[in-house]
């Protein structure tokens, strides 16, 4: 079988939609093709004195409900077919639910732990300037992807305000709190994450607490999503996992402890001295009842669908399922929540911050948490209706809520001229 390419992987998914939705041949080359995709090449001086360039991307897939919103990521495989389908994914994700943005996404193909701090900077500030023609608070609003954070989101910040001359808070998200930053925005895609795993329980008629649940990958999206299962939901979490392996309790793991080791262990959890070590691949067949996939893309496969037991699959990363995979998924009855709906608590709380920055004025974290929960709730209950509507998947159904929303606001803006 033909391995898809990302975005080829997401056009099969949009069409699956597209075709309930009985849209015409044009409106899917409209709703599917990007509006702007810039490369930049650009040097940069390193510590030795030596200047090596580098590429990077910003894909703005669509604007028909807002200025484009999506992150940046840095990591030596980034390209272009991997920038454009994260792009279309985020045009989808906002429209599910139900933010005023259209989808668009960024990276630079760099491996930055091979950076110092200043080149890692210097790096970050050139990449912002050569892209600032087609960024800003009302036009595309960058925010924290793979490899990327606060620390960086700071120097975008500053490099786009030093060049407007006048501070710019709100030209992106995922901030510092003493600099237009939001409170709980760290935790952000985790608790939607949490949220959305409680209300598929409640939605089949089921309780959440004692089912057990296996999370790979244990960055910020993995870990919050882990910890907070576990302490919030009382999920017996039995195995987490990161680019060094997978740990395995089937009596659940301290995701706490867990998280205050890996911190303390240059970021990883290798070494941990409690649980059985397991391979990724292991993690992701285990016999639970909740998995959450938060790594990276294409991760549950053709090859390994028919061997995943998990009762419920909520993507934390985005495109964890490739199609095929979602095929076989579907006929085990595996119920799998779609990253457009269950990772958007990330740009949920990203558009608190950017409301907060354009009006200066800033929530404490209990609002945050109450918003956030409404609109996921929200948007969860949005999909479930529609799958019911056409006795469809999850995946399909909040593809179709997102499509009908950005192609009404197409449909009434008209084309121009």
């Amino acid at each position: 079988m033909e391995k898809l390419g990302i975005f080829q992987n997401a056009l099969k998914q949009f069409d699956k939609a597209a075709e309930l939705l009985k849209l015409s041949p044009d409106i899917k080359e409209l709703l599917t093709t990007p509006k702007r995709e810039l490369i930049v090449n650009f040097p940069v001086r390193m510590d030795d004195g030596s200047i090596k360039v580098f590429r990077g991307y910003r894909v703005q897939h669509n604007v028909a409900r807002g200025p484009a919103k999506g992150g940046i990521r840095f990591h030596p495989d980034t390209n272009l077919d991997e920038v454009r389908a994260l792009a279309f994914w985020m045009t989808w994700k906002c429209a599910v639910v139900g933010l005023p943005f259209g989808g668009a996404k960024g990276g630079v193909k760099v491996d930055p732990t091979t950076l110092s701090a200043g080149e890692l900077e210097r790096l970050c500030r050139r990449y912002f300037s050569e892209i600032q023609p087609i960024i800003g608070p009302e036009a595309d609003i960058p925010a924290p992807d793979v490899n990327t954070n606060s620390q960086i989101m700071a120097w975008f910040m500053d490099t786009y305000s030093m060049n407007k001359e006048y501070p710019a808070l709100g030209v992106v998200t995922g901030k510092p709190l003493e600099i237009g930053g939001s409170a709980g925005r760290n935790e952000a895609t985790g608790r939607g994450i949490r949220i959305i795993a409680e209300e598929i329980m409640n939605y089949l008629g089921k309780n959440i607490k004692n089912t057990t649940a296996a999370v790979q990958g244990f960055g910020n999206v993995g870990s919050f999503a882990a910890l907070l299962l576990s302490e919030e939901c009382n999920v017996k979490v039995v195995a987490v996992s990161d680019v060094t392996g997978a740990i395995y309790d089937p009596e659940g793991l301290n995701i706490k402890e867990l998280i205050e080791y890996r911190d303390k262990n240059k970021g990883v959890i290798a070494g941990y001295p409690k649980g059985q070590k397991i391979s990724n691949e292991e993690l992701l067949e285990l016999d639970v009842d909740i998995l959450v996939p938060a790594a990276l893309e294409n991760v549950i496969t053709a090859e390994n669908a028919d061997r995943v037991k998990a009762k419920i699959i909520i993507e934390g990363a985005n495109g964890p399922v490739t199609a095929e995979a979602d095929e076989i998924l579907n006929k085990k009855g595996i119920i799998v929540v779609p990253d457009i709906l269950a990772n958007a608590g990330g740009v949920t709380v990203s558009y608190f911050e950017w409301v907060q920055d354009l009006q200066w004025y800033f929530w404490d974290i209990e609002d945050v948490r109450r918003a956030l929960a409404k609109i996921m709730k929200k948007a969860f209950y949005d999909v479930a209706k529609v799958r019911e509507q056409y006795n469809t998947d999850f995946r399909t159904a909040a593809y179709i809520v997102g499509i009908d929303r950005v192609y009404s606001a197409t449909r009434l803006r008209g084309i121009y001229p």
